[in-house]
């Protein structure tokens, strides 16, 4: 590097430039071409103190800078020779310093031999004093407290950065080096806090202490002195690096410090110095900003407005510092801002604005925020940008066209939004080197031509996408690419064979596609291949392993779930690659693949096969002791070999669903899951088993054989988050310690189809983790413990089918989380009302069954109206097709699934999985009263009801016509009364209908749907006449209509019918009036028109009963059917007594006429029908 030595007239004034650099004072204060401009026209500010000079002597000064960058004047290095007590001084700092001497490049080159002047990282003045000291990276770790660096009194640089002083503290000698214009001690391990010595640097314009500092570790501080007295003797400091420094100041006071001290500055570095905001307006005064970077902080307040007024800026970095509000769109429109990073602020919001043409924006960084909305086109503007990240934030639309202009752009990354459409061309932007698009609802083909002459491209991610067609073959042919992640997409196929030279992969992930056929052979001649993840599509023939011994650097090889046959030889063993993850689960295998070489195995998955007989031995044996995952589930593998020795290194062991017999195998060590659920282990558990899950999160042993009694150590395993014993024939107790302390970190503990017995004993501890837990089906007595309140996360609580006597658990009512609750053939009793509650009680519930127990009482209303997940319109609201389920390990995605056995359409069935959308209500055979409330009608989403086998009275509430997605509808065996509601008739998703065995009576509603149901679903109401009963109904037992549009008042008139009615209203009272006021006339028609009733009916087959002969009790007896007996009486006595044209009705299911008592009816005689008489009419 050619440095330039210019001598001015300034007090001890001696400044270097840097040819190779462009940059000002030593190459760090970064003053390059367009500032030293800008620098003429602000008269150099940073000098004005300095009398002496003229602005003439400024220009020329910055105008031999000039011309010597912009036309290459050729300079050498002015330098006088060392000065004896220079060289000395330096010698003996080398001697007292500690330093790796096989690394260092600069200090092991010092020697007598040679003039100081000339070694690495020294440079002297005309006068051959040292003037420059460059110490950095030397990996110098002590002796310099002591040593001879405080007296080279004419130092004017001092570089230690990088370096490793072991947590010492700052020596306060620095203090004496007061020539000092460029202090540079980053990461050069120093800790404590700085010292006061170093405010007497005044002369100071570059001083960087920063450090990368982890939380926990010891810093740099600035408590005594505080950032205000430090800085008080610096004016003229113009770049400040504290970056790590422990400044711990609120917005105030650090930005009044830096404002009213250092009233020049250029460069503000502040990032992760403990600082909090908000961010005071005195900082507006540093108007001669240009960079800032305050990241890492705690500032929690909006970005200022007025830093869009900087005019200088060109970085604006505030990453990682929970800003919050939304971000001022000005400060994207700053002409100079060429860098803007606020990455990994959640709170912080706002939209990219249109950008002007000529844009100086290089580096723009949004990831993680919460920006939003669409790019603009005019990002095709930033013409300079070669930097986007844009990572997790919620940016949708599509990626504008007007991107594929962007020439300068080298990274990219904007996954994890929510772009949709196709992706732009970006086949301008020669310099591209990675590429992120994953997570994402892009769709569409990629083009052939997207890609091509990106010669530069290294990483391209279009993972989790929508992305159909082809994969373009030439995209395997890019000269530098390594990395192709295209897996989870829509990709049916590979568009031929690459005819050109192959790309350098390293990594080529399809994963989760729909690429069908044969696997390409030339995948095996990508040599430089570690990573080949093909699980999860169609891929099709026989593969055989040998082909995968061409890929010696492959260490990672997933060809799970697809429809290959791997053809296994033991041929292959020896030239096998050294593997660290294989994953051939599905892959129709029946032996297990030659292995026992592989000493570098991590991960081994060869579940879902056809692998058959015992467990070799040597399994343990792979990996070498590294291996710590193994699933051999669903296969058929029936034992162990003997003598096997599970290592300890294994987290994950998996051997569901085989046929294994024996004894259960003892789990690894540090497993953190083992499922070892539906074989055939017949054994009791080890007593001391829990000391080998003392890490374990999951732990299943369900669905075997096993016996005994759960042992006590089970306890220790104090991470246990899963723990699933069910359907065994385990017996005892339940530890109390299970309850009492395993519960603070159990989110699932199932212990259904044991034995187990006794009362529920132990108190459940505060912050209580349970969310499911799952008793049913043992032998459990006594009282449920009401402090499981405290478990207030609980989703699923199921004790069915024990012996626990206790009442309703109110104790729950707070449970805002709660989903199911089966309490279903226990001894509970009492009634279901909580008093004192007010509100809502298990808004989330989906599933109750109170079913087989003493409940009594009413069913009180309000808590169906409390229900509220059972209210939601499936009809309108989108559908959650979640499983209920704990998710735990969410790094590996591990799941449990929750399962519970529902009575629906009169059958038992268990819901392996179950979905947030189920709902059901069994309260059957209990003892509750009174009738069914009409709140129930409020559950819209329910598929299940029953409320069959108790005493509810009362009528069906017509609100049940609510409920649109109902199923199975059951409420036998009550004392029901009434007709069937008409609304019943519109549950068009109704399957299982029983009413059988109330009072109902009336005709049943006719509608294809309850006409589809059987008579049992109706036997028992001897009232109900009408399909599918045999039954027939009278004419009075006609249902009303269900068509809504038949009752509708009609508002127009039709003055054609009123005359017509009029007239004959006028008509009948001609005819009317005379009989009612003329006794007389009234008596003659009565006779005569008795007399033509009586003969006509007979011969119709009608009976018409007379007034005398109807007893006040008729009307109660309207819809009731009549004996064969009562019937021939009632025919006997039909034409006996008196009778009332006007005051009777013809029923035609009974064939008679029915009269109404409470008519005045006339008294006359006996008639015969055999009779005929004549009468004259009566005279006036």
């Amino acid at each position: 590097m050619t440095m330039i030595t210019l001598s001015l007239s300034l007090p001890s004034s001696s400044f270097l430039i840097s040819e190779s650099q462009n940059q000002f004072f030593h190459g760090s204060c970064k003053l390059a071409i367009p500032q030293l401009l800008r620098c003429l026209s602000y008269g150099c500010f940073w000098f004005s103190k300095y009398r002496p000079m003229k602005i003439l002597q400024l220009q020329g000064l910055f105008l031999i800078l000039l011309f010597t960058a912009l036309f290459g004047i050729n300079t050498r290095s002015v330098s006088g020779k060392c000065l004896d007590d220079q060289k000395s001084l330096l010698l003996q700092l080398k001697n007292s310093l500690v330093f790796e001497s096989t690394i260092s490049v600069k200090l092991v080159n010092w020697t007598q031999a040679i003039d100081c002047c000339g070694w690495k990282g020294v440079n002297c003045d005309l006068n051959g004093r040292v003037t420059v000291l460059d110490l950095n990276s030397e990996l110098i770790s002590g002796g310099i407290n002591q040593s001879s660096l405080f007296r080279l009194q004419f130092l004017e640089s001092l570089n230690l950065a990088y370096n490793s002083f072991k947590s010492e503290q700052i020596p306060p000698s620095l203090g004496n080096l007061t020539s000092l214009r460029y202090l540079n001690l980053s990461n050069a391990g120093f800790v404590g806090q700085i010292p006061m010595e170093l405010s007497l640097l005044t002369r100071l314009v570059v001083l960087d202490l920063s450090s990368f500092h982890f939380p926990g570790t010891p810093s740099l501080q600035l408590e005594n002195p505080n950032l205000v007295t430090f800085l008080r003797n610096l004016p003229g400091v113009i770049e400040l690096y504290l970056d790590g420094v422990n400044i711990s100041a609120s917005g105030s006071e650090w930005c009044q410090a830096i404002s009213s001290s250092v009233p020049y500055l250029q460069v503000l570095s502040l990032s992760n110095c403990y600082l909090s905001g908000p961010m005071d307006v005195s900082l507006q005064k540093l108007r001669f900003l240009s960079e800032i970077n305050l990241g890492s902080n705690n500032l929690s307040a909006p970005v200022p407005e007025f830093f869009a007024n900087f005019r200088n800026l060109t970085a604006l970095i505030l990453s990682s510092s929970n800003l919050n509000g939304e971000f001022p769109g000005k400060i994207f429109q700053v002409p100079t801002l060429q860098t803007l990073d606020l990455e990994n602020n959640r709170f912080i919001d706002g939209s990219l604005p249109e950008f002007p043409k000529n844009s100086n924006l290089q580096k723009l960084v949004l990831s993680s925020t919460k920006f939003s909305g669409r790019l603009p086109d005019s990002m095709g503007n930033l013409m300079k940008l070669s930097r986007m990240e844009i990572a997790g934030c919620n940016f949708s639309g599509m990626i504008p066209s007007s991107m594929a202009n962007l020439t300068q752009l080298v990274y990219v990354d904007m996954r994890s939004n929510v772009f949709t459409g196709p992706i732009p061309s970006f086949q301008m932007s020669k310099n591209l080197s990675y590429m992120d698009l994953a997570h994402n609802n892009l769709s569409g083909p990629v083009s052939p031509t997207h890609f091509q002459g990106l010669s530069n491209l290294v990483n391209i991610d279009l993972a989790y996408n929508s992305f159909s067609g082809s994969i373009p073959a030439s995209l395997f042919t890019l000269p530098s690419l390594k990395k192709i992640q295209l897996s989870n997409n829509q990709f049916n196929s590979l568009s031929g064979s690459p005819n050109v030279s192959l790309s350098p992969l390293d990594t080529l992930d399809l994963n989760s596609n729909k690429l069908v056929g044969p696997i390409p052979p030339y995948f095996f001649d990508f040599l430089s291949l570690s990573v080949l993840s093909l699980s999860f599509n169609n891929f099709s023939g026989i593969l055989h392993l040998e082909s995968i011994t061409r890929l010696q650097n492959l260490t990672k090889l997933e060809l799970s779930y697809n429809s290959l046959s791997i053809n296994v030889s033991e041929s292959t063993l020896s030239s096998f690659p050294k593997l660290s993850i294989l994953k051939l689960a599905s892959c129709k295998m029946q032996k297990f693949p030659p292995l026992w070489t592989q000493n570098k195995m991590i991960h081994l998955d060869l579940s879902a096969n056809q692998i058959w007989g015992g467990i070799p031995n040597w399994i343990w044996k792979v990996g070498n002791g590294t291996l710590a995952y193994l699933n051999l589930s669903c296969n058929h593998l029936v034992d162990l070999e003997r003598q096997y020795a599970v290592p300890h290194s294994l987290s994950v062991l998996d051997l569901h669903l085989n046929q294994l017999h024996g004894e259960i195998p003892a789990p690894p060590r540090d497993a953190i899951y083992v499922d070892y659920s539906k074989n055939n282990f017949s054994s009791s558990i080890p007593a001391e088993i829990g000391n080998n899950l003392i890490y374990a999160t999951f732990f299943s042993v369900s669905n075997n054989m096993l016996t005994g009694a759960i042992p006590q150590s089970i306890c220790n395993a104090s991470f246990i988050q899963v723990l699933d014993l069910s359907n065994n024939r385990f017996n005892g107790i339940i530890p109390q310690c299970l309850i009492e302390t395993n519960t603070a970190t159990l989110g699932v503990l199932n212990l259904r189809s044991n034995n187990l017995s006794g009362a529920i004993t132990g108190t459940f501890p505060q912050g209580c983790a349970l969310k499911t837990l799952d008793l049913n089906g043992n032998r459990l007595e006594g009282q449920f413990p009401g402090s499981l309140a405290k478990c207030t996360k609980l989703e699923v609580l199921n004790v069915g089918n024990n012996n626990i006597r206790d009442s309703f658990p109110c104790f729950l009512k707070n449970s805002s989380t709660l989903r199911v609750l089966v309490l279903r053939s226990n001894k509970f009793q009492g009634g279901i009302d909580c008093p004192g509650v007010i509100n809502n009680t298990w808004p989330k519930l989906q599933i109750i069954d109170l079913a087989l127990n003493n409940f009594s009482g009413d069913l009180p209303p309000n808590c169906f109206l409390r229900w509220k997940a059972m209210q939601v319109d499936m009809g309108t609201a989108q559908p959650d097709l979640n499983h209920l389920g704990f998710e735990f390990l969410m790094l590996n995605h591990f799941y449990y699934q929750d399962t519970v056995t529902v009575t629906m359409k009169g059958l038992g069935m268990e819901l392996v999985k179950i979905l947030t959308v189920f709902t059901s209500v069994d309260f059957s055979c209990n003892n509750f009263t009174g009738e069914v409330p009409d709140t129930v009608g409020a559950l819209q989403s329910l598929y299940v009801l029953n409320f069959s086998h108790n005493a509810l009275a009362g009528g069906i509430p017509s609100s049940l016509g609510n409920l649109s997605q109902l199923e199975s509808l059951d409420l036998s065996c009550n004392k029901l009364s009434g007709s069937i509601p008409v609304e019943l008739a519109s549950l068009n998703f109704l399957s299982f209908l029983n009413l059988s065995y109330n009072q109902l009576v009336g005709m049943i509603p006719r509608s294809t749907q309850l006409q589809s149901f059987s008579e049992t679903s109706f036997e028992g109401n001897e009232g109900l006449c009408g399909s599918p009963l045999n039954t027939r109904c009278s004419s009075s037992s006609t249902p009303p209509s269900s068509n809504k549009s038949d009752s509708v008042s009609r508002t127009v008139f039709d003055w054609k019918f009123i005359y017509t009615g009029l007239g004959f209203g006028i008509g009948a009272g001609f005819v009317v009036g005379p009989l009612v006021f003329w006794k007389k006339l009234s008596h003659w028609c009565d006779e005569h028109i008795e007399r033509f009733v009586r003969m006509i009916l007979p011969t119709l087959g009608f009976l018409f009963p007379c007034c005398n002969d109807v007893k006040d009790e008729a009307e109660d007896n309207v819809d009731e059917v009549s004996s064969d007996e009562d019937y021939d009486e009632m025919e006997d006595e039909a034409f006996q007594g008196r009778y009332c044209v006007f005051c009777s009705k013809l029923d035609i299911y009974r064939k008679k006429a029915i009269h109404n008592p409470k008519c005045l009816c006339h008294e006359l005689p006996p008639i015969s029908s055999s009779s005929t008489s004549s009468s004259s009419p009566p005279s006036e």
